[in-house]
Parts: structure tokens; C-alpha cells; sequence
């Protein structure tokens, strides 16, 4: 039966407290084995409730220790994260709500506050005025919705990206029927605007995606000359700066978004570089007519009689809206605009110093440029053996990084993005890397 919730609240509170607090004594790879966490709990649901201490006892010995950490300081791989505390208490605050945003009436402030937010947003990482934004879960849905508006637009064009870009763009012309169209990259591993050009004089393209930030490299895409391929040819271009995006807060790293006022549609994702627990992903137009387009459809039970609002629903796949504003909302304002620069060039920071440590040693390469806070780079060796270097550190548990393939060579990252991280949990991660490799 369920307790009492003040007392089973402050017991959540304070294992939330603890576990945050034990991070750094937590393997950051979870050290278990497939099934072995299900096989551990009851095969079938109690007949009785449970008292809230019983999960929480759970939690302790058969979750967290099949759990991959996300949140620990010294998670590398693919793009750190953080679960701020801001950003954990405001989760708790919209599951208190638990409203449905899906029209303005079923909730006017989940509603009002999403467009305020991005907003705030907006002008933290110096996009132009005027822009539509509203939240999507993840990038894949905010790339979906894109492509499905540039659909609209012309039913029968191909979409064009390239190798490095993220694979949820694939994802989205295959759930949409479109065709997809790849070119070349050039030596920092962004795409060619002349080979785009090329592309597009031959074949009629709906949409371009370009990116700031990709997520092997983290490379900057030439969004100016694409834009004015993608005007000059009738093609949406979509900007996805999920990762890099973020980073915009700081006025010095703004060159990298030069060119994205003229792009129809920007993601951005606040769950990946700005602090917010996942998932939040927003999504930017400045043609959102062509959105309410695609996925405008109001049903009779949908009804409400109050004209001239915004019904989130109208800009997305979703119908269901969680009340993700709140927690972004509640980041921004705990953080601040200096804080989050402050987090932000840390991070920066930190990348280019491992960067120096690898330049410095003997047997160690970059693999590719670090414009932010993620470096490629490798051992000299073959690639297995990269491979299994990159397997020995990770299964020590005190670190955890991914690769990527660049011309086919495999390439070790490490992501720094976790607020928590400090520069002695890259030494750390550094020494396990030379270490492993001797």
C-alpha cells in the first residue's frame, strides 16, 4: 500500500542526495551481465502493495548496480550529460502537475511557459528574433518534424545529408518514405559545400541537413554557403546543432553558428550541454506555418472554442505533452547566464587541455579537430588494438568513453559535458588511457 508522502518524499530525497553524492565511488559501465539485473526481481507483480522503503531497497542492490551512469563525472562516452539538481526537483515538480499540454486549454501555463522558455532560450544563444520554437523529446522527433514540414513543401524531393551526420536524420526519411541523398566530406569531416552543389543541380531536394557539431567530430558544417545553396534550389535546411548548440551562450563560440538565421528549422538540445535532465530537445523555425501544416488536425473531442492560442500539439507528432518547459525553465534561472558560461568554457577548456596531453605524448595522435568539448584520438597501433584499449579502461569502471570510425580508422572520443567533471577526472581518465596502452 502506498505511505505516507511527506516521509516516503524525504526518503527520496535523500537517497537522490546520497547517490548523487557517491558518483565517484559508482563504476561509471554498469559490471553485470545480460539479464542479470531481471533476474534478480520478482517474475511477477506483488498481490499486495509494497512499502516505498522496499523500492528504495531495490534501488540499492539491484538497479544502481546494473545501472550505467550517466550522471558520474567521469562518463565520457558519446555526449556527457548532466541531471542537475535544479533540473531532478523540477522533474519531481511536473510529475506533481501531470498535465497534458497538448492543447493551450488543457494547459495554459505548461503552454505559455514552453514559449517563454524558448524564448529565453533563443536569446541565451544569440539566435535571431521572431523565431518559433517549441519541445520535442529527443532530436531524432525535433529532425522528424523538420523533414516532415519540408515535406509539405515538396512531396517528392530527396533529403541530403552526409556520412557524418547523426543517423536519426536516415531514421526520419525512412519513417517518412523519403529518399536520401549523401555526399562527400572534406578533411575536418564537414560536409562539401561543392559537392552539395552539385547534388542539387541534378536532383530536386525537399530538405538539407546540415550540422553544427556532429557527433563523431563535433565538426561545423559551412551553414552560410550551404544556406545559399539550399535558398538558390527551393530546399528547407534543417540546422542540427543538438550538442553543439548549447554552447552558443558563450559569445566567443558563436562563430560556429554563423549562417543559422537563414536555416528553416534548428535543434537544440538542453538535455545533452545545458544541464537539463533528459529528455528536452527544441526545436526552432522561423517557418512554423509550414509545421501547423504538416501536423495541424483538430478532431471534434478536440474542440475547445478558444481561438487565437498556440496548441502545441499543432507543431510536432505528439499529442501527449509532458510539461518539459518546467525543468528548463528552472535550469535557466538556477544557473543564470554566467553560470551556465562558466560550465560551458570549463568544459571547453578542459578538452583542449587533455588535447595537449595526447599532442605531447609519444605514440598518441588527434584525430580530428576539437572546437568543443569532445577530442578524437587514437594510439598508434592497429585497430583492435585501439579497440581493446579503449575496453581495458572501460572495464575498470573508473572511466568510460566510445569511438567513432574516421576513413575508416577507429578513433577513441571523450565527451566532457557533465557539470559534476573536473580536471582531475580527465587526469584520471588520461592515466587509465597510458596506462592501458602499456
Amino acid at each position: 500500500m502506498t505511505g505516507d508522502f511527506r516521509s516516503d518524499g524525504q526518503l527520496a530525497v535523500e537517497w537522490v542526495a546520497r547517490y548523487l553524492e557517491s558518483l565517484r565511488d559508482l563504476p561509471v559501465r554498469a559490471q553485470v551481465e545480460p539479464g542479470e539485473v531481471r533476474s534478480r526481481l520478482p517474475a511477477a507483480p506483488p498481490d499486495r502493495g509494497e512499502p516505498f522503503e522496499a523500492v528504495l531497497r531495490d534501488l540499492d542492490e539491484v538497479i544502481v548496480p546494473g545501472t550505467t551512469h550517466w550522471n558520474h563525472p567521469r562518463f565520457f562516452a558519446y555526449f556527457a550529460i548532466t541531471g542537475s539538481e535544479p533540473g531532478i526537483l523540477a522533474e519531481l515538480l511536473s510529475a506533481a502537475f501531470n498535465v497534458n499540454a497538448m492543447l493551450w486549454r488543457t494547459g495554459p501555463a505548461a503552454t505559455e511557459l514552453e514559449e517563454l522558455v524558448c524564448d529565453w532560450l533563443a536569446d541565451l544563444l544569440g539566435l535571431p528574433e521572431g523565431l518559433h520554437g517549441h519541445i520535442e523529446d529527443t532530436a531524432s522527433t525535433s529532425t522528424l518534424a523538420a523533414l516532415a514540414a519540408a515535406r509539405t513543401l515538396r512531396p517528392d524531393g530527396i533529403v541530403v545529408c552526409y556520412e557524418h551526420t547523426h543517423s536519426s536524420v536516415d531514421k526520419a526519411a525512412r519513417i517518412l518514405g523519403m529518399e536520401l541523398r549523401k555526399v562527400p566530406v572534406d578533411g575536418e569531416f564537414r560536409m562539401r559545400a561543392d559537392a552539395l552543389e552539385e547534388l542539387l543541380a541534378a536532383e530536386e531536394a525537399a530538405a538539407v541537413v546540415a550540422t553544427v557539431g556532429t557527433t563523431s567530430t563535433t565538426s561545423i558544417d559551412p551553414v552560410p554557403a550551404i544556406a545559399v545553396l539550399c535558398e538558390r534550389h527551393g530546399a528547407w535546411l534543417h540546422v542540427d546543432a543538438a550538442y553543439a548548440g548549447s554552447a552558443m551562450v558563450c559569445p566567443e563560440l558563436r562563430g560556429a553558428i554563423e549562417g543559422v538565421e537563414r536555416a528553416d528549422s534548428i535543434v537544440v538540445n538542453p538535455h545533452k550541454w545545458m544541464f537539463t535532465p533528459v529528455d528536452c530537445s527544441v526545436l526552432f523555425t522561423r517557418r512554423p506555418e509550414v509545421l501547423r501544416d504538416a501536423f495541424s488536425l483538430l478532431p471534434e473531442y478536440l474542440r475547445t472554442g478558444v481561438e487565437d492560442v498556440t496548441n502545441l500539439m499543432d507543431y510536432g507528432p505528439a499529442l501527449g505533452r509532458r510539461f518539459r518547459s518546467l525543468k528548463l525553465w528552472t535550469v535557466i534561472r538556477c544557473y543564470g547566464r554566467e553560470g551556465l558560461q562558466a560550465l560551458i568554457r570549463e568544459h571547453v577548456r578542459l578538452a583542449r587541455l587533455f588535447a595537449s596531453w595526447v599532442e605531447a605524448e609519444p605514440g598518441w595522435e588527434i584525430a580530428a579537430p576539437y572546437p568543443f568539448s569532445v577530442v578524437c584520438f587514437r594510439h598508434d597501433g592497429s585497430d583492435d588494438e585501439n579497440e581493446a584499449l579503449m575496453e581495458r579502461v572501460n572495464a575498470t569502471g573508473e572511466a568510460y568513453l566510445s569511438h567513432t570510425k574516421l576513413g575508416d580508422r577507429y578513433v577513441m572520443r571523450l565527451a566532457i559535458g557533465n557539470a559534476r567533471t573536473t580536471e582531475a577526472d580527465v587526469a584520471h581518465a588520461w592515466a587509465l588511457l597510458r596506462e592501458a596502452a602499456a
